[in-house]
């Protein structure tokens, strides 16, 4: 029997069985590029995914999309992530605990200015913090400042390395984004980044006061620690980055494009952060 007969309407496990012979046989011929098949609808893409992510319960898109290749797929690796979105197969990576907090220094610690504030406009608390991505065999770092009232980030910044320029980059688009009075504070971790002089500098510069959480204490910093949550598990977790420069075009993207512009936020009566701040500016 013709392998051919059944592979258009079967799992290719099960028609190798039908036609007697391998899987390692049938893949063996077919991934090669004079096999490749064109023409295929994504239905029958959907279910040779369902049944490698089934036998492979670990693979992520890439290596699905390699795969599928062996199995006479000519698919391109971001149609799979594609698909896989869609349907709901993409495997949350468990990721290992990585600290950004170093409290041990001699730095001037602040006290908290935040515990006990309920912002009633944009522009009186702003939320800082700094988490990591991962990618591949290597980290990056992101800083970013949320406005406690709106849940909008207004300054945020990707890199490579955990320092000061880090958290500098992020305060610097705050400041240059923002409009706001002096007496606006500014909360965060007790970390280097943030305790270090030059960025304390900056803060008295332009009239910002300084706020600190006490150390080992995240629910002092809830909003930014809500939306680094979501990041993770609207963005990072569904995604494989290249490189750091992919990193920053997606991430950047669900900032600005989807959490900031698009994302309802049940706070904020179901309004993006930036809509309901543009309502906030129309009735003041």
């Amino acid at each position: 029997m013709n392998i051919f007969e059944y592979t258009d309407r079967l799992p290719i496990s099960r028609a190798c069985e039908l036609s007697g012979i391998s899987r390692g046989a049938y893949y063996a011929w077919i991934s090669s590029p004079a096999h490749l098949r064109s023409g295929f609808g994504e239905g029958e893409v959907l279910a040779e995914i369902q049944e490698i992510v089934i036998e492979f319960p670990g693979y992520g898109y890439r290596r699905v999309a390699a795969e599928l290749k062996r199995r006479g797929y000519g698919i391109n690796h971001k149609k799979v992530l594609s698909i896989m979105r869609e349907n709901n197969l993409i495997i949350k990576k468990r990721e290992r605990k990585l600290y950004t907090t170093n409290s041990n220094h001699g730095l001037a610690i602040y006290p908290n200015l935040a515990k006990h504030l309920v912002p009633s406009f944009i522009n009186q608390l702003w939320v800082a913090d700094i988490t990591y991505i991962r990618l591949g065999y290597m980290f990056a770092y992101l800083a970013a400042i949320l406005d406690a009232f709106s849940r909008k980030v207004v300054g945020w910044a990707l890199r490579e390395s955990l320092d000061s320029n880090l958290t500098f980059s992020a305060l610097r688009m705050a400041l240059y984004r923002r409009d706001f009075a002096p007496g606006l504070i500014h909360h965060s971790d007790r970390g280097v980044q943030y305790a270090c002089k030059d960025y304390t500098d900056l803060l008295d510069k332009h009239g910002i006061l300084i706020s600190m959480a006490a150390t080992g204490n995240p629910y002092e910093n809830a909003q930014i620690e809500s939306f680094i949550a979501t990041l993770k598990r609207e963005e990072v977790y569904l995604s494989d980055y290249d490189d750091i420069a992919e990193a920053l075009q997606r991430i950047g993207l669900f900032i600005e494009d989807v959490y900031n512009t698009k994302r309802l936020h049940s706070s904020l009566g179901y309004l993006p952060p930036a809509e309901f701040e543009r309502g906030l500016i129309t009735l003041k």
